[in-house]
């Protein structure tokens, strides 16, 4: 294990080795603070995995994190100049002091109110707000650095390999209550509005008195966790792991995480006529089985092939043939 630390010390400088360090220390304690939700809230139990999903991706990035720093090292390294420099500075230093102070807000809320969502959303957004800029400021410094674009900078590309495994965090991070209340509301308003139009389209006798669908064999109420809020987060984080370590270019990164929700939103919508169609035949008593979770899990595993079968079209490769 000692030699390993030494190897580690020879292929990474000091002061970003000190700073992979800290955010090790932010990470962990962040993900204390979030377990608590993560227990507690079904919408979020996916978080557990966020840990391990992080460890992978750093892993299987190491290597292009270590050519990257070499880069920022070389001679030559690219570097921003003139205003780009300075829209750089400004945007590491006001985006490092919101993370501090957001940080600071969120520990002392926590102290003082205990586990909370604001609390914990705080800490969450303040970390993020600490640790890229953290990594910045720590990347190496190049001895004859050449002027170059934003983009084209070493260390902004450097930074860029540790945007999931700093951002995911924030989907793992339970939203203030009203915001997701409201969320909540908007998701369960349109399953069921387009649930009776659906119904009424193919001719069959039914009536929306709010959140409940009045059939023919009783009275289905379409609760909270029906939304698909649930799986609006878990495909958000599978499709950003997804996008993480599967997918180059950042419009096709977007594209998957657009498609992620569009497929949750969807994918819920069928369950959603599955489970009223059920009930429509059978009645509502005939929904208190195995027949609701099982169209859980079917989302989940329609959702997860749907994002798998994109990938090889937004890498423009064709399916590999097994033989």
């Amino acid at each position: 294990m000692f030699a390993a630390w030494q190897r580690l010390r020879a292929a990474i400088p000091a002061p970003f080795l000190a700073a992979l360090a800290l955010s090790l220390g932010y990470l962990a304690f962040v993900a204390w603070d979030q377990s608590h939700w993560w227990r507690v809230k079904q919408d979020y139990t996916f978080g557990w995995l966020v840990p391990l999903f992080v460890a992978f991706v750093v892993h299987d990035r190491w290597p292009r994190i270590c050519t990257a720093l070499t880069r920022a090292a070389a001679a030559g390294s690219p570097r921003a100049a003139g205003w780009r420099k300075w829209i750089l500075r400004l945007v590491v230093g006001g985006m490092l002091a919101w993370g501090i102070l957001m940080f600071l807000l969120g520990s002392f809320y926590r102290a003082g109110a205990g586990t909370s969502q604001p609390g914990t959303l705080a800490i969450t957004l303040g970390a993020i707000g600490i640790l890229l800029p953290l990594l910045f400021i720590n990347a190496p410094d190049s001895s004859a650095p050449v002027p170059a674009g934003l983009r084209a900078d070493a260390r902004v590309q450097l930074t860029a390999l540790f945007l999931f495994p700093v951002l995911v965090w924030l989907v793992s991070a339970p939203m203030v209550s009203a915001i997701e209340s409201q969320l909540n509301l908007a998701l369960l308003r349109r399953v069921v509005g387009v649930v009776a139009f659906v119904f009424e389209v193919l001719g069959l006798p039914i009536e929306q008195q709010g959140n409940v669908l009045a059939l023919p064999r009783g009275n289905v109420g379409v609760e909270d966790a029906c939304s698909g809020i649930r799986s609006l987060t878990g495909c958000l984080f599978a499709g950003s792991f997804l996008a993480a370590v599967f997918l180059e270019s950042w419009w096709r990164k977007a594209m998957l995480l657009a498609a992620s929700l569009l497929l949750a939103f969807v994918t819920n919508l069928a369950r959603s006529l599955f489970l009223t169609t059920w009930a429509y035949h059978r009645g509502p008593d005939a929904l208190s089985g195995a027949v609701h979770d099982i169209a859980g899990y079917a989302v989940l595993g329609l959702t997860v092939a749907g994002l798998l079968l994109l990938l090889p079209v937004l890498n423009g490769k064709p399916p590999v043939e097994i033989r």
